[in-house]
């Protein structure tokens, strides 16, 4: 689903991003409700950024107020009958045409998918944050494993950054 968002996004810069887990449900500007593999995810846009809910996990990635902490490269945890990894990396695009080429080819892999959501802040028609969910099958070394993975980004045109996050939730054994 891709939304035309009447606000002007307020995470303007990527270093300002922060990252929390456990936040109750933020008020959003879109919000695409999607059920996998018996798990309701909730992907939700935010003018700060995105909050992902899902089953017992809410995952926030915006510049909070206060004494948020910082977005870290990695970090896991557990929550009562899951193990949730969390990654993220930015992308610093050399010049205006190799940023707006890799914002456009999100936008196209993410188009038609009823598992995606693609918000347009105005300012920019680069200015995109984008969520979309993985493969709910998840491999590991001894056998298949079920969960729910998902992947955002989130675009800066005035500094040519694109902060990337990959997030996934497995049930544990």
């Amino acid at each position: 689903m891709r939304a035309t968002l009447d606000t002007p996004y307020l995470d303007a810069r990527a270093d300002a991003l922060s990252f929390a887990l456990g936040l109750p449900p933020l008020e959003a500007l879109a919000v695409l409700p999607v059920e996998r593999g018996g798990l309701t995810v909730e992907l939700r846009l935010l003018g700060a950024s995105h909050q992902v809910i899902a089953g017992p996990l809410s995952e926030t990635v915006a510049c909070l107020p206060g004494d948020a902490d910082p977005l870290p490269g990695r970090a896991s945890t557990s929550v009562p009958g899951w193990t949730y990894e969390f990654a993220a990396t930015t992308a610093a695009h050399s010049d205006d045409t190799a940023f707006a080429r890799a914002i456009e080819a999100v936008c196209a892999r993410l188009a038609d998918r009823g598992d995606a959501l693609t918000g347009d802040f105005p300012g920019s028609r680069h200015a995109v944050t984008a969520l979309a969910l993985e493969s709910h099958a998840l491999e590991s070394h001894a056998a298949e494993e079920t969960g729910i993975g998902w992947r955002t980004w989130h675009a800066y045109p005035q500094t040519r950054e694109i902060v990337m996050t990959r997030s996934r939730l497995v049930r544990a054994s």
